[in-house]
């Protein structure tokens, strides 16, 4: 009978890092598992340390305390330390800083350490032919688009076969109408080279796309990891809500497991009475009716109670319209998106229902 296959150790693991500066721990106990062809993104607001742990594992900074693994190996505590040059991770930061005196081969070919004249040209041009540059492979950086050379960068980093990349906000400097584009293939050719990837990113479409597994930090902290659709689909709490998109909160307190609102009332499970919650939910969760005379339409399990709210503000933003009520129960503004064109006249009165399958209720 065959033996079982030993599972495959992470491709970088790091485990309870914490970097203090002036007294504050700005990375505080943050664990990570990355397997190879992996991508995972730390994402999170600027200030949150998510560059920090990026610096750590690279080795251009030390942790207070914690440790960083590489394909089972330890790379790094706080005694024994794997130099950064020898721990084959790539580097991707915003700003790339191509040599300039190098030709574009000259570039991509500044990481490899090993391999004849002939084996490092081949290798080169195996990568410039992958990210469609081959024709610039002997022009010079100041010949290129700010696209082509961030692909000249990719090329440069991935051109030692390194086992992890690590990059920091690498694509926040390209123009929108690239920058799409330019992650497709980085990603692909990622995918392709089985590199482990941690991403670092503050904007959260760009985890969504890129990234398999999601790492939301704040304050230092990880609050909460998983595939992109359960991040976003069951957020941790309020806030990782809103880090997404815009919300609408509604107060309320419970009472028998209840919480009555103006759009009737939502399940709290478990949660005590007397406790005072919010009940959040995004605009494209938000169900638009007509006016009937002074009456919205009925009730539904689904939907609840209809809420009666005057159009403040619509707005056109290409692909959907975002529209601001200004509701009747107590003054406050909800925002509802609707696919394509919507835009009503400000003052006309509408009814309002939330989607009840895509509320999340919150202790205050």
């Amino acid at each position: 009978m065959r033996a079982p296959l030993t599972e495959q150790p992470p491709r970088l693991e790091i485990r309870n890092l914490v970097r203090h500066f002036d007294g504050r721990r700005v990375v505080d106990d943050v664990s990570l598992r990355i397997m190879a062809g992996q991508v995972t993104c730390l994402l999170g607001p600027s200030g949150c340390g998510k560059s920090t742990t990026l610096r750590m594992i690279a080795g251009v900074e030390m942790q207070d305390s914690g440790e960083i693994w590489v394909d089972g190996k330890l790379v790094c505590d706080t005694i024994f330390r794997v130099p950064p040059e020898r721990r084959e991770i790539g580097l991707m930061f915003q700003d790339f800083a191509l040599f300039p005196h190098l030709s574009v081969a000259e570039n991509v070919a500044f990481g490899l350490r090993t391999g004849t004249r002939t084996e490092k040209r081949a290798r080169v041009a195996e990568l410039l032919e992958r990210v469609d540059l081959i024709q610039f492979i002997d022009g010079y950086p100041h010949q290129l688009s700010g696209g082509e050379q961030q692909r000249v960068a990719l090329a440069r980093a991935l051109a030692p076969r390194p086992r992890i990349m690590l990059m920091d906000e690498p694509f926040s400097g390209l123009d929108n109408r690239l920058r799409d584009g330019i992650r497709d293939e980085t990603l692909s050719l990622l995918k392709d080279e089985d590199t482990a990837v941690l991403l670092v990113t503050h904007e959260p479409e760009e985890a969504m796309r890129m990234a398999d597994e999601i790492a939301l930090m704040r304050g230092g902290k990880i609050v909460q990891r998983g595939a992109p659709y359960n991040v976003y689909t069951r957020p941790a709490d309020k806030a990782a809500v809103a880090f997404f998109s815009d919300v609408n909160v509604l107060k309320a307190q419970v009472n028998g497991a209840l919480a009555q609102t103006p759009f009737g009332r939502f399940l709290a499970p478990g949660v005590p009475d007397g406790t005072d919650v919010d009940i959040v939910f995004r605009p494209q969760h938000v169900r638009l009716d007509f006016d009937r005379n002074g009456q919205g339409p009925l009730p539904t399990p689904a939907e609840g109670v209809a809420a009666r709210g005057v159009v403040e503000r619509a707005r056109f933003l290409g692909h959907e319209s975002l529209v601001e009520f200004r509701m009747d129960y107590d003054g406050s503004v909800l925002k509802a998106t609707v696919p394509n064109v919507f835009l009503p006249q400000k003052g006309r009165v509408m009814w309002l229902t939330v989607r009840r399958d895509r509320c999340f209720v919150f202790p205050a």
